[in-house]
């Protein structure tokens, strides 16, 4: 599949015409439901819960944490959270920095 650039900048595929886009929720875009029904069916059931690089104030999002009823939740973020009493663990840094140390450690 080819990709040419209209002169607007915007991306289109060379076989169809179709705008090429990221595999992405873009801001403002609603979410696909059943992956919604998805994930709130895991966070229900998930012992532990680990949120990282939010603010938890952006919605539909934010509310997902809503649904966890498991006992371990973990938070990492640079600010505080509505979430941050309820959790067990609060990192306040960097995700990347977070994850990458983690992974370096392992």
């Amino acid at each position: 599949m080819g990709f040419g650039i209209a002169t607007a900048g915007i991306p289109y595929c060379e076989d169809c015409g179709g705008i090429v886009r990221p595999g992405v929720v873009l801001y403002e875009e609603g979410l696909d439901s059943e992956v919604i029904g998805n994930a709130v069916q895991a966070i229900r059931v998930a012992d532990t819960l680990i949120v990282g690089g939010t603010s938890l104030v952006v919605y539909p999002a934010a509310g997902l944490i809503d649904y966890f009823r498991g006992r371990h939740l973990v938070l990492i973020n640079k600010t505080e959270t509505k979430a941050d009493a309820r959790a067990e663990i609060v990192i306040r840094d960097s995700i990347g920095k977070v994850l990458s140390a983690a992974v370096a450690g392992i």
